[in-house]
């Protein structure tokens, strides 16, 4: 069988260990990204925050994220044998493509200001890896670029611009180890549109050449799988670049976790996949629902043309609920300008149960 990257985000994983989460596959205990690399985990992908703490100190939270935290997971995954991927968000807290604020460091800078903080700061975080023996077989250069990075003066349209700040980064890249592999990753994958005009614009503008298109697709909100088909298939042969599902996830239950995560009612955030949600999919969210979205994932990344589906990376696996892990503090939610409150959105999608129980998912996972 052809190899295929079975890749898992676990930027959280040290801040549920230090919060008491604890993990077993058949009732043997272990350690979470070492049970992961035994059902076949051949990638780690691990985000970036350049300053994920409010100027008195208080974390953000989501695993703090910062570049001492992500060595530290950096290390264990090369420990085990894993290659990893780095996730460079550019900013402080969540990036994404309803909020894309540049690190406070960085604030006031005019473009030409912003094209050179991203240049140095890739540049000098690859050094530092390099130093360490920790650098990354790939590196996404920003995160869920479908509305640009570093508002205001990055926000689509403004291709000029995104163009400069994505080009400043993958030319860090290059220049520290060129066997680097690096990423543009946009959400939406069932949105072809939203893919060919980006990456239209992105190339009209100068942007960089660069390797891989990551997607996001989760299917709750982004269409079907065959909406993902269709858009890999068309950019797999306009674009010619290997393309990777950066971010998954299917639910493996709708049963709620909140009294596990020692909040009162009106201070969780409630969950991301809810009942709602999961009527309008065609995969129940069961444990065997979410096992057989997995292998019909696999499925689709193999039937992309010329091989350039190369695979997917499953998005928090690990990210079971336990008191004092929380999406975003009160300091976070102030950062990005959004509302509380805490708690975890994503422990009914892990692939571990809410006790930390290795679920099924993972044994279709090993066959893939």
């Amino acid at each position: 069988m052809d190899s295929l990257i079975k890749g898992m985000d676990l930027s959280t994983l040290l801040e549920v260990e230090a919060c008491g989460g604890r993990f077993s596959d058949h009732g043997v205990p272990g350690e979470a990204m070492a049970i992961l690399k035994g059902y076949g985990m051949n990638l780690v992908r691990l985000r970036l925050w350049n300053d994920p703490f409010a100027p008195d100190g208080r974390p953000y939270g989501a695993g703090v994220c910062d570049l001492a935290h992500t060595r530290a997971l950096a290390r264990r995954a090369r420990e085990l044998g894993v290659d990893w991927l780095l996730d460079f968000h550019y900013s402080d807290f969540w990036a994404d493509p309803g909020k894309q604020y540049p690190p406070k460091a960085w604030q006031g800078l005019d473009a030409a200001g912003l094209e050179r903080a991203v240049y140095e700061y890739t540049r000098s975080v690859l050094e530092t890896l390099r130093a360490e023996g920790l650098l990354p077989a790939m590196v996404a250069v920003g995160n869920e670029l479908s509305n640009g990075l570093l508002w205001p003066l990055g926000r689509t349209p403004r291709f000029d611009h995104i163009a400069r700040f994505v080009s400043a980064g993958i030319r860090a890249v290059r220049e520290v180890d060129p066997a680097i592999v690096t990423m543009i990753h946009l959400d939406n994958g069932g949105n072809n549109t939203l893919y060919r005009t980006w990456f239209d614009s992105y190339l009209a503008a100068g942007g960089a050449d660069f390797e891989v298109i990551g997607l996001s697709y989760y299917p709750f909100w982004h269409g079907t799988m065959a909406d993902l088909k269709r858009n890999m298939d068309d950019l797999a042969l306009r674009y010619g670049k290997d393309l990777i599902v950066a971010e998954t996830s299917m639910g493996f239950t709708l049963e709620d976790y909140g009294t596990r995560e020692g909040l009162a009612p009106e201070e969780r955030r409630g969950m991301a996949a809810t009942a709602k949600l999961a009527a309008d999919i065609s995969y129940p969210m069961t444990p065997w629902g979410q096992a057989v979205f997995l292998a019909d994932l696999a499925r689709t990344l193999r039937q992309v043309p010329e091989g350039r589906g190369k695979g997917f990376i499953y998005w928090e696996p690990a990210w079971i609920p336990v008191p004092g892990s929380h999406w975003a503090t009160e300091a976070g939610v102030e950062y990005i300008h959004e509302k509380g409150p805490g708690g975890n959105e994503w422990a009914n999608q892990a692939l571990f149960d809410y006790d930390g129980r290795a679920l099924t998912a993972l044994e279709i996972i090993r066959q893939l």
